[in-house]
């Protein structure tokens, strides 16, 4: 069996991989990759001696054991990474409030603290007595989950910053199984000054010890070989009978982990309702910074999150040089800093960094003299949007390419929120399918 598999991002190589360590050919494996490297969003740069994650910080946990031992296998081993506590906080004006914000109450001043806890115990006795359902539209959502403190002093500015939108024009189906539900008792205990842990999910990572995350795609398409085909963009995908042509060369099955979006750009005849609704899928973009500082150390952070529009447009910034020591060089350290836009706005570039840089020094977080340089990376399909819109287009979209034969597979090839490991464990779940289609002939 002939595949194609098309973008070599996490998805993509990972997918490969399975199907190598399946017994599959490698003759019979061909990723097609537009950059002249492998990666896609899991990609990272370095600068002088100082290296950062280009699509913003990642970091590498898993619930599946055996999915993160792989990618560590795959890229040296755990000798070649670091474990890290994840030290997350946010920054509330002048002060550090413990992440997540509801479990942080007792560090805010007291009027902030008594209207995000009296919006709390309000919204919680509203879950209770009426038995309601969550709201679809994710404003009201954190209103009926968190109250009106806590929606007015952080999760409506910080929100609105990350998405860019009116939060009525979001769902609530993004949230729903992800984020934790306090118990009120550790919220009153937070708002007390008890200090309460809550969302305890990642509390250890590993990071690469060098290369940045890239070092984990570097490990996978090092195994690839001539199965990867750099610098060559999918400009074509046209039906042959039952089969599919990438480029005019001919494929036996064909594994997409393009955006959705992309697609109506190169199928052809792809029906003009399909198009439309893969074209409708909402993204956002990120525009992401290094700063370059001459501090010779960090406080004990991984990252923090910036909610007021004082604080600029950077709505998260990294520790970079916390994740791994050769991040940046001796006695130097660095900021990964994020700044998202509409996908399908006009694009953001490199003029917004004094805006960047103005809001950290007024967030006290950075003294304008550290700075050594900047640079910055723009990856345009980021995050995915969930709007209202969202499931009925993307249930259309997928719902064609299944029936004609096309597996989609990945965050934008699929338009599903999933983080690298996750890309990693449904790849190996595709693998095995594919492997038992070929068997089977």
């Amino acid at each position: 069996m002939k595949t194609a598999i098309l973008g070599a991002g996490i998805s993509g190589l990972a997918l490969a991989r399975f199907m190598l360590e399946g017994g599959h050919p490698a003759s019979g494996v061909h990723l097609f990759e537009a950059a002249p490297v492998a990666g896609g969003l899991c990609r990272s740069k370095t600068v002088e001696g100082f290296t950062y994650d280009i699509s913003g910080g990642h970091i590498l946990f898993s619930k599946d054991a055996k999915a993160q031992a792989w990618m560590k296998q795959n890229a040296g081993g755990d000798k070649a990474f670091v474990e890290r506590k994840r030290q997350t906080k946010i920054r509330f004006e002048d002060r550090w409030v413990h992440y997540p914000f509801e479990n942080g109450l007792g560090d805010l001043p007291q009027e902030a603290n008594f209207d995000c806890l009296k919006g709390y115990i309000e919204a919680w006795h509203g879950r209770q007595e009426k038995d309601s359902q969550a709201p679809r539209e994710f404003g009201a959502w954190v209103r009926w989950r968190f109250g009106e403190g806590i929606a007015r002093h952080f999760m409506d500015p910080y929100n609105e910053k990350v998405w860019k939108r009116d939060l009525a024009r979001l769902s609530s189906d993004w949230v729903a199984g992800r984020v934790p539900d306090a118990p009120l008792e550790d919220v009153l205990k937070a708002a007390l000054g008890l200090r309460s842990e809550g969302y305890t999910h990642q509390s250890v990572f590993h990071y690469p010890r060098q290369g940045g995350f890239q070092a984990i795609t570097d490990g996978l398409a090092a195994q690839l070989g001539q199965s990867v085909r750099y610098g060559t963009p999918v400009t074509a995908l046209q039906r042959v009978g039952h089969n599919w042509k990438v480029n005019g060369e001919a494929f036996d099955c064909v594994v997409s982990t393009l955006p959705l979006t992309s697609l109506p750009n190169i199928v052809e005849d792809l029906p003009a309702d399909v198009a439309v609704a893969m074209g409708g899928l909402e993204f956002n973009s990120v525009l992401c910074f290094l700063l370059a500082l001459n501090r010779p150390k960090h406080p004990d952070l991984s990252w923090i999150y910036l909610p007021h529009a004082s604080q600029g447009p950077a709505n998260r910034v990294t520790y970079m040089s916390n994740y791994a020591e050769n991040n940046a060089p001796e006695g130097q350290t660095s900021f990964l800093c994020e700044v998202t836009f509409d996908g399908a706005g006009p694009p953001l570039d490199a003029s917004c960094e004094s805006e960047v840089i103005d809001g950290l020094v007024h967030a006290g977080v950075l003294k304008r003299e550290e700075i050594l340089f900047s640079d910055h990376s723009i990856s345009r399909h980021a995050y995915v949007v969930f709007d209202h819109d969202y499931h009925a287009r993307r249930e259309l979209a997928l719902g064609w390419l299944d029936a004609n034969g096309i597996c989609a597979l990945g965050r934008f090839g699929r338009f599903e929120y999933d983080n690298s490991d996750m890309c990693v464990i449904k790849s190996r779940e595709l693998a095995a399918k594919l492997l038992d289609r070929a068997a089977q002939g």
